[in-house]
């Protein structure tokens, strides 16, 4: 399982654009065993984790889902609430209980069309993170499925 930590926010933006974004945050808990979204739903919130874990997941047809990633401490849940359609490529589920900050999708977007220098830092971060994803569900599913495993450690 991979669990090389991605960009967090508090390296990847400047310290007014966290602030602003932290203005909006609401402080949100998970229990073990909580589904934070599924592959395919509407994407209408992010979160960053305080406390805890949370695996996303995805589909696999025939089979139980495949863990891609786990999250920790100040990790970004959540990359597709910023690109349209604003739906779920992943699943996520809390591995123990989780402390969050949660954000609205609807809010951020539009403070990041309202301040251009917003927008891009935070496209820039989210960008990172989805680079970074993209690349464990790749080396994931290749150990997973292919038949000599993806010959390479993340």
């Amino acid at each position: 399982m991979i669990t090389t930590p991605t960009p967090s926010m508090l390296r990847a933006l400047p310290v007014e654009h966290r602030h602003r974004l932290m203005r909006v945050a609401r402080e949100v808990s998970f229990p073990q065993g909580a589904r934070l979204f599924e592959e395919g739903g509407r994407a209408d919130r992010f979160w960053i984790i305080r406390t805890g874990t949370v695996e996303l997941d995805m589909r696999v047809p025939g089979r139980r889902p495949a863990v891609i990633e786990t999250l920790r401490h100040n990790e970004l849940v959540g990359c597709s609430w910023l690109f349209t359609p604003h739906c779920w490529h992943l699943g996520a589920e809390a591995t123990s209980p989780v402390r969050a900050y949660e954000f609205d999708a609807t809010a951020v977007r539009l403070m990041c069309r309202e301040d251009p220098a917003l927008g891009s830092a935070v496209a820039q971060w989210v960008g990172g993170v989805l680079a970074h994803r993209l690349h464990c569900a790749r080396i994931r599913l290749l150990d997973l499925y292919a038949p000599y495993g993806s010959g390479s450690t993340v």
